[in-house]
């Protein structure tokens, strides 16, 4: 289903704490309620800390619970306001990237950031693409934006990317992302043993969670593996984006 290429050899001396051999961290996309309504109360019964990246209005219906999500220790972190993505999707034609212009997209992200902060309290470290997209502007003109989300914030991720990240030489501002939406246990295990092989670190990307619907991160199979990653004998640090983030500056002296 989900094929995970470990292309890196990661480099010698690079080490996660108390031995742990890989790093793990599930993040989930738009502030849909089941991340809340579901998601959340399943991470406390495992003592298990991830990053929903949040599009602020999406929060409106569940924001005593996100209130609360982010309380606990849950990273909150940045989706932009609009979710803008290629108008090649009809959904966002009137947010596509082709259209849009540093100005605009760095608004996006500054609203987002100053809405998060008023409606929760706390401020965002890192940022997710929306679709994974990191381009604004059409054909000659067109432009990344990954700098504008390296001025910004500590990290920022992609969307279904075929590999872990390597701690000693990935770029910040452009974290691969592997989608968790649909995998099997078997799927998650799989992807960690080959990062655990390289000692990478393996960012999961999923949207809503529950079972047996499309865009989906499945309970039985996260359950499954919060207990396998969970066990000490698997050498799995799984903590949030934004604190493996800042374990591996730090470890770099630098980004």
């Amino acid at each position: 289903m989900n094929t995970i290429i470990a292309f890196a050899i990661m480099a010698a001396g690079f080490s996660w704490p108390e031995g742990r051999r890989v790093a793990v961290s599930l993040s989930f996309d738009d502030a849909r309620e089941s991340q809340v309504d579901v998601g959340v109360p399943l991470f406390a019964r495992y003592a298990t800390k991830v990053t929903f990246y949040v599009n602020p209005p999406n929060m409106k219906s569940r924001l005593a619970l996100w209130k609360a999500a982010a309380a606990s220790g849950h990273e909150i972190g940045n989706h932009t306001n609009s979710h803008p993505c290629t108008g090649n999707f009809a959904w966002s034609r009137e947010h596509a990237l082709e259209n849009y212009t540093p100005a605009m997209i760095g608004s996006e992200m500054d609203d987002a950031n100053a809405d998060i902060e008023r409606l929760l309290g706390v401020k965002s470290m890192t940022f997710a693409y929306p679709c994974g997209d990191k381009f604004i502007g059409r054909g000659a003109e067109t432009q990344s934006y990954v700098p504008l989300v390296a001025k910004r914030f500590l990290a920022g991720r992609g969307f279904r990317d075929e590999s872990a990240n390597d701690p000693a030489f990935c770029d910040m501002a452009q974290l691969l992302g592997v989608e968790s939406d649909g995998m099997t246990f078997e799927d998650l295990k799989a992807a960690v043993d080959a990062t655990t092989k390289t000692g990478g670190w393996i960012v999961f990307a999923g949207h809503e969670i529950g079972t047996g619907r499309r865009q989906t991160t499945l309970v039985p199979a996260l359950e499954q593996f919060l207990k396998y990653a969970k066990d000490p004998a698997n050498g799995i640090w799984l903590d949030t984006v934004g604190n493996v983030a800042k374990y591996v500056v730090a470890q770099r002296g630098g980004r």
